[in-house]
Order: structure tokens, then C-alpha cells, then sequence
């Protein structure tokens, strides 16, 4: 009776926000559900995409909730999938896939098994065309091992740090356990790059920025007159809880629902389309439905991801990860090795353009770091914060051209275009990461 009532207790906390929120702690259905969820989910991505062992796994899904500790994770190798349970009352399995990463299994996620992904390989050329990394300057690089090892001792949980200045990677570092190589989850800076997916179709002339009419379940409502601008601004006024706790709508789409789109799909709404911002993940995996809606299909919107984006920007240890219905999760599930981050990065440093590959226009690029033009809150692109488009600037000690990929832990590609520098930081802080404090120092390296 004792382990029930804790039980009870703890799964009363969110599972994967950061503050306390007024939800029943008899919701235990929707508890449950998320409980193991996150834990199949998390610890299937761990174990196969960034390769981390069990003790890494149950840490990184722990720093969440108390809850997860109580979660038993059965891994099988074999079959590359993982099963959590939580004392018999539920249990939700995850299958790895190569190239697509991991998966909830749920009715019909079989058809995912057929998907092929085509081979990446990186070449011996210098960074970013390649992995050789051989700019590294030795002022640079030892301030920022100090800078990892300070974040650490502070409990921050850094895994890498890396800095591009003019093109070139100046200094990079990692904790122990962590490489070049290790893909790391981006969490919400998975929303960037499916803006920069939309952005490659609009480039191609295969889609237009101010479209509307977007969805035919959206057809006879209100709901038709939303532009693909305004989804990209989160300027949309679909009601979207972007509340993470057991029941809400964020977390019924990660880690319960076969269709992350579907979710916001089915949101009211709720504000006239481009006044009013309202962050939204769902707002993001409307974005990959378009995506993969656009291209044909599952299939071919892996090939185009691939062929026409990542290999020609040479991220290869980089996975987007496809929901049950064979949508890409573009809110979230992103795992990327922090060189791959910093390609990223360089795309819209260099307006669009990346190892001789164009891959969004220039145009794309300027209107992608514009503030939009909600009543509430401007200083947002699309899918970047941008630090200036407000009355204060969002990061005070660094220059107003600054803008950021961000995601849940203190993930961070900042970019600063007037000093043709870039900043990477991924790791697992349940405490924020202090980047206005942190960054300014990179920059006088």
C-alpha cells in the first residue's frame, strides 16, 4: 500500500517539465502512459542513437522526475527495442531503426521497417566539408576546456562546448564519455531544422511561405486561413498547451499519441491567424507533416531530407526521428553530434549556403531572422529566438544580431552574425543554462 500511495505521489509531478503543475495525482492512467513513455522513448535514443549504457540512460531520464526511478527498462538487443513498465500497471515499448532512430511502437508503426535511408560517409576533408578538425587555436581551446570543467563542477551536466569563428572551428570540448561523434539530443532545436526543411521546399519553388489552406481536416473552419508563415512564427492562435505534465497536450504527443501532428492538428482556435505568439511544439510537427505531405510520403521525404540536406552539408551522425504514422517528430527528436549542430549553424551564418550547396535562399535566411509581427511577442523568427524585436533584448550581454537554436536542457547554437561567430552547447541541465553569462566570454577568445 506504501509503494502505491508514493507512487500516486510522485507521479503527480510533471515527467518532463520543469515546474509543479495543479494535476491530479489519481490521473494515474496519463501518468503512466507519459511515465513509460519517456522512459522507452529516452532510453531507446540513449542506448541506440548516442550509444550511452544503462547507468547514462536511467541518470538522463531520472533528472526529469523522481518517477522515473521507479520505472523498470528492458532492453533486447536483438531486436534493438526497449519495453519500460512501472509496477505492472503499464508498460510502452520503443524499436530502433537505423537512420530513423526510435520509435513508440503503436498500431500500424510497422510500416516504418520497409523505410530505407540512404548510406552517409564522412570524408578525411577539413571541417565542416569533412570531419578533420585542424584550426583549433590553443588560447581558445584552453579557455574553453576551463569553461567545461567550471560548468561540471557547478552541476550543469555540459557535454560539449564548441566555437566557429569565421568559418573554422577555433575550440571544441567534451566530458568524458562524450566525442565528436556522439549524437546528442537537441530536444526543441530539432524546430530549426525542420523550418530549414520547409525553407529547401520553398527554395525548389515547391512551396510557397504565404500559402494557407494547409490541411483538409482544416478546410471548412477558421483554421484554413493559417499561412505556413505564421506556423513558422508560432503565430498561428491554435490553442496548444505547451505545458508539460501527464494528460497535456505536449506530452501526449511526444511520448502517448501514433501522430504528433495530430494533436495541434485537432487544436481550436483560439486567436486571429499571425496576432498573437504562443510558443507551441505542436506548432513544429504541423511543420514535418507539411514537410513529408508536400514530398510524397514517407519515403521520399527521407530521401530529400538526406540527398538534398543533410549529406550535401555533410551531417552525418545526425537522425530525425519519425513518429508511429511515419511523420518526422521536427518539435523534438533530433539527435545530432555537436560538429553536426555547428554545420547547422554555419548554414545561416553563411545566408543558406554550406559547402557549396545551397540549401534555402538568402532571402529565406533574412526573412528566418526577422521578428514577426504578433501583438505580444516579436523577437521570434522562424523556429530561432532572435535576442533583438522586443523593448529588451533577450540576451542583454551579447549583440543585438544575435540568435539561437534552443532546446529543453540548455541546448544552444547561438550565432552572432556581426562577429561571424558561432557558439555550441548541448548537455542535460535541469537548472537552465546560463548562456548570457557564459557566451560573452567566448566571444573575445
Amino acid at each position: 500500500m506504501k509503494k502505491i500511495i508514493l507512487l500516486l505521489l510522485i507521479l503527480s509531478l510533471p515527467l518532463v517539465g520543469m515546474n509543479l503543475v495543479g494535476l491530479s495525482p489519481f490521473d494515474l492512467k496519463a501518468n503512466v502512459q507519459v511515465g513509460t513513455g519517456i522512459g522507452a522513448k529516452l532510453a531507446c535514443s540513449g542506448r541506440y542513437l548516442s550509444g550511452f549504457d544503462a547507468q547514462q540512460v536511467v541518470a538522463d531520464i531520472a533528472s526529469y522526475s523522481p518517477a522515473a526511478q521507479l520505472l523498470a527498462i528492458d532492453y533486447d538487443d536483438s531486436e534493438q527495442t526497449v519495453r519500460a513498465s512501472l509496477f505492472g500497471l503499464g508498460a510502452t515499448q520503443a524499436k530502433y531503426r537505423p537512420g530513423i532512430g526510435c520509435t513508440l511502437v503503436r498500431a500500424g508503426s510497422e510500416q516504418l521497417d520497409e523505410i530505407q535511408v540512404p548510406k552517409m560517409q564522412q570524408s578525411m576533408q577539413p571541417w565542416p566539408q569533412g570531419s578533420m578538425v585542424n584550426s583549433l587555436d590553443n588560447g581558445a581551446q584552453n579557455q574553453l576546456e576551463k569553461m567545461l570543467v567550471k560548468d561540471n563542477d557547478e552541476g550543469l551536466q555540459t557535454r560539449s562546448l564548441l566555437v566557429v569563428r569565421n568559418g573554422s572551428i577555433i575550440s571544441e570540448a567534451y566530458a568524458e564519455g562524450f566525442s565528436p561523434q556522439t549524437p546528442l539530443m537537441g530536444w526543441s532545436m530539432a524546430k530549426t531544422l525542420s523550418a530549414i526543411m520547409l525553407g529547401h521546399l520553398a527554395h525548389s519553388d515547391d512551396l510557397a511561405i504565404d500559402e494557407s489552406n494547409l490541411f483538409v481536416e482544416w478546410a471548412q473552419d477558421e483554421r484554413r486561413n493559417i499561412t505556413l508563415r505564421q506556423l513558422l512564427q508560432m503565430s498561428s492562435g491554435l490553442d496548444f498547451s505547451e505545458v508539460y505534465a501527464p494528460g497535456s497536450d505536449a506530452t501526449r504527443m511526444l511520448f502517448v499519441a501514433a501522430s504528433a501532428s495530430g494533436v495541434a492538428k485537432a487544436s481550436a482556435l483560439i486567436h486571429a491567424p499571425g496576432s498573437h505568439f504562443s510558443y507551441s511544439s505542436g506548432t513544429a510537427n504541423l511543420l514535418s507533416e507539411i514537410f513529408v505531405n508536400r514530398t510524397g510520403g514517407t519515403q521520399s521525404a527521407v530521401d530529400i531530407l538526406h540527398n538534398e540536406i543533410l549529406a550535401p552539408m555533410a551531417m552525418a551522425h545526425t537522425t530525425l526521428e519519425l513518429d508511429a504514422n511515419g511523420v518526422f517528430m521536427g518539435s523534438s527528436n533530433i539527435y545530432s553530434s555537436t560538429r553536426d549542430w555547428a554545420r547547422l549553424g554555419l548554414l545561416m551564418l553563411q545566408k543558406g549556403e554550406l559547402n557549396g550547396h545551397r540549401i534555402v535562399s538568402e532571402q529565406w535566411v533574412e526573412q528566418a531572422t526577422s521578428p514577426n509581427s504578433s501583438d505580444n511577442e516579436r523577437a521570434y523568427g522562424y523556429q530561432v529566438w532572435l535576442n533583438e524585436g522586443d523593448k529588451a533584448l533577450r540576451w542583454p550581454d551579447l549583440p543585438a544580431d544575435a540568435y539561437a537554436f534552443t532546446g529543453n536542457r540548455g541546448q544552444r547554437v547561438m550565432i552572432i552574425p556581426s562577429q561571424q561567430t558561432l557558439i555550441v552547447r548541448m548537455g542535460w541541465s535541469s537548472v537552465g543554462y546560463p548562456d548570457n553569462l557564459r557566451f560573452p566570454q567566448l566571444l573575445v577568445l
